[in-house]
């Protein structure tokens, strides 16, 4: 396994979703030759998700959803990012924005308790009945989860909140759920070291400790692709192919020349038998290194063996 330049070294590069080509030249504005597509903003997911922790900083709650609604554009299936969305919107009181980023995270992530408790506390604020539901949802994964297991203390307490939500008490402020997240302010310098350390985790074979150090290096830099796709690693080598591969595709559409995610998701396609899609993936690598490259050589390897050639 190949470890990936640190996230703080890609801080200037920008790696936008690519835009087509227009189509015809000449016109502007509104009835040119261009698409929409190709005129449309692209935007670089860790440049923003930086303006926004510094914007958080700063207490200015719009400038921080506006960077970050620039960042779900650019990665829009990353739930980190549409959780921190929803409670920098209820910042603002924007109870309607903070109820549509925290159901996103709840389509993406339906067992995922803070969503849950999000998106209740936005339809309580709303005075909307269906904030019961996911009341209901918290108590009943507190009862099943018990008092030893590790979400037990969140649970109590997201339910609890919320409860006093929909009856009209005071729900918790806003600000304070965002203080929380101490590692939102930890500095580029505390992210690498969480990154590295998820390397070094990888390849001790600790992959539940590695994701959750890769969880402190994405709450310092965001949805960085290097991240994306040790994360995507970790879970293939802990067996769950399916969300792998969300992650190597979140990778590669916010970085389509990625070669270590080309090279892992090439892999993924080989432990399912999907000979197919890896050669594609090597051939898109073989593109990628016009001159060769030691991603292209390995998944060939892969493909040749059938298999891992090191098992």
């Amino acid at each position: 396994m190949r470890r990936f330049l640190k996230p703080a070294l890609f801080a200037g590069v920008a790696f936008a979703l690519l835009a087509p080509a227009a189509v015809a030249s000449g016109g502007g504005g509104g009835g040119g030759g261009e698409m929409p597509s190709a005129s449309a903003p692209a935007y670089d997911p860790a440049a923003e998700y930086a303006k926004a922790v510094a914007a958080l900083q700063a207490k200015d709650y719009k400038a921080a959803a506006r960077a970050l609604d620039h960042v779900t554009q650019a990665a829009p299936d990353n739930v980190d990012i549409w959780r921190l969305l929803g409670d920098t919107r209820a910042n603002l009181n924007d109870w309607k924005g903070s109820r549509r980023a925290y159901e996103k995270v709840v389509k993406l992530a339906p067992t995922d308790s803070a969503g849950h408790a999000g998106l209740g506390l936005a339809l309580a604020n709303l005075k909307d009945g269906k904030a019961q539901a996911q009341l209901d949802w918290l108590k009943a994964k507190a009862e099943a989860c018990g008092d030893t297991c590790p979400d037990a203390a969140a649970l109590k307490a997201q339910s609890a909140s919320l409860q006093d939500a929909i009856a009209g008490g005071a729900p918790p402020k806003p600000s304070a759920m965002l203080e929380g997240r101490s590692l939102l302010f930890a500095g580029p310098a505390a992210g690498d070291a969480a990154y590295v350390q998820a390397v070094s985790l990888i390849n001790e074979h600790r992959y539940d400790d590695a994701l959750a150090s890769l969880a402190r290096a994405e709450a310092a830099f965001g949805p960085h692709p290097d991240i994306i796709t040790y994360q995507g690693y970790a879970w293939r080598k802990k067996g769950d192919f399916a969300r792998a591969e969300v992650f190597y595709r979140q990778a590669l559409a916010i970085a389509p020349d990625h070669r270590g995610a080309t090279e892992y998701y090439g892999e993924l396609k080989v432990e399912r038998g999907d000979m197919v899609g890896a050669r594609r993936l090597l051939a898109r690598l073989d593109t990628i290194c016009a001159f060769g490259c030691a991603e292209a050589e390995e998944l060939r390897r892969w493909i040749d063996f059938g298999r891992d050639p090191r098992s």
